[in-house]
């Protein structure tokens, strides 16, 4: 089991440099990152859009790009689509966002002729670093699914379920996050939460010991689990996270990076490749981090078309 992001980086790095197609490619903060997942042998780019940008931005930050893995369109609509094709044709295996909006992206990801529309829900999945912790943490969903369904959410759990395993957590703890421990049918999270576990139970939500609804204390404090009189396998090992709406996981994910300063990585799976789409906010560090867990996540999904087809 891997214990900090800079291990997933390196285990990544060994099956080689990913070619990730970027929809909309003049972006400075991708060119960045492209350059330094190209320095250390990580992944190296096709940047799709306004090559005159590209160029400019790519020769500020010291970036070689050669004509091979530059495409040009300056309709970022049309460059978008063109990075889809990339993957669609094979000579990319991962989509990453450029100078385009996430919706904007999703729609064509999710269009049923030309996109890569898998049979899953798309929700995004981040891993976490904080300082004080000797191991990684996810949680889900805190960029695409707004006010998931409780099948939606059954999906999320099985999405994360999949990352962990890719990073090396074989049967994840998953606390499904609420104000309180007890169901409230005024709370509609609390009633989702209960059927989930009792999914878990019953083997329809498979691969995970999941426990909910619960609070945010109990998984990271014995002392709060104590208290609450709650005995679980999660308190001090919870590892994935999953809130009840998007709104408490982008809360929950903002406190993670600038009150806890933790560090972070984060993917959206569902498609047929994993898809990098990240906040403009977000420093080159964190692309670096989600490309070694996009290149990680679809290695494991090759391994088991692998063993199926065998």
């Amino acid at each position: 089991m891997f214990r900090t992001l800079d291990e997933l980086v390196d285990a990544a790095r060994t099956g080689g440099p990913a070619q990730i197609a970027i929809a909309a490619g003049h972006d400075p903060d991708v060119i960045e990152a492209m350059k330094k997942a190209e320095e250390i042998g990580l992944a190296q780019g096709i940047f799709v859009g306004d090559p005159r940008k590209i160029r400019s931005l790519a020769e500020a930050a010291g970036l070689q790009i050669p004509d091979a893995q530059l495409v040009s369109e300056p309709d970022d609509a049309m460059a978008t689509r063109k990075a889809i094709a990339l993957i669609r044709e094979g000579r990319a295996g991962l989509l990453m966002k450029g100078k385009v909006k996430t919706a904007a992206l999703v729609r064509a990801v999710l269009d049923k002729e030309a996109g890569l529309r898998g049979n899953r829900l798309l929700s995004q999945v981040i891993v976490f670093q904080v300082p004080g912790f000797d191991r990684l943490m996810l949680m889900t969903d805190a960029g695409i699914n707004i006010a998931p369904s409780f099948e939606q959410k059954a999906e999320m759990c099985r999405n994360a379920i999949e990352v962990a395993n890719a990073i090396g957590i074989e049967k994840p703890n998953i606390a499904l996050l609420c104000a309180l421990e007890f169901v409230n049918p005024e709370m509609p999270a609390t009633v989702d939460a209960a059927a989930l576990t009792l999914m878990n139970r019953r083997g329809q939500l498979t691969g995970a010991y999941v426990e909910g609804p619960i609070a945010l204390d109990v998984p990271l404090s014995k002392f709060a689990a104590d208290r609450k009189g709650i005995e679980s396998p999660l308190v001090e090992k919870t590892d994935i996270f999953v809130a009840p709406d998007i709104e408490a996981a982008n809360i929950l994910y903002r406190a993670i990076l600038y009150f806890a300063k933790g560090k972070s990585g984060g993917i959206v799976l569902g498609a047929k490749v994993p898809l990098i789409l990240l906040s403009r906010a977000e420093p080159p560090e964190t692309k670096i981090h989600s490309i070694a867990i996009g290149m990680l996540a679809a290695r494991a999904q090759a391994g088991m078309k692998a063993r199926v087809a065998g």
